[in-house]
């Protein structure tokens, strides 16, 4: 027999779609698709018609797995600044414990001798 609960719910994918314009931000690619995405920005395409157009911050046109090229990361200044953290922690714990062993000296006239 036919399982009923496997067969696919009906009216599930969204009808609306149209042609809509992703751009990329990164090196200004633009894509001509098929999508349901809303946007209130349009643009005027090579065709002469005007699409509504979507805003991306990375697609294939950038990803590093779709162009095969790495970007390189600037992490030296967060490994300098790190580094710079982590002396001047070190340098307040040795004036710490350089004023914890520093004691205090009384003076004689502080002290009372007791008489025998």
């Amino acid at each position: 027999m036919y399982n009923l609960a496997l067969i696919m719910k009906k009216e599930l994918h969204p009808k609306n779609y149209r042609l809509v314009v992703f751009k990329d931000l990164n090196n200004d690619v633009l894509f001509l698709t098929k999508s349901t995405v809303a946007s209130k920005e349009t643009i005027k395409w090579e065709d002469g018609n005007e699409y509504p157009l979507v805003t991306v911050h990375i697609s294939s046109a950038s990803h590093p797995f779709f162009t095969g090229q790495e970007k390189m990361i600037d992490i030296e200044g967060r490994v300098d600044r790190f580094k710079a953290r982590q002396e001047a922690a070190a340098k307040r714990k040795d004036a710490t414990l350089s004023k914890a062993k520093k004691v205090r000296v009384r003076k004689t006239a502080d002290i009372v001798e007791e008489s025998k």
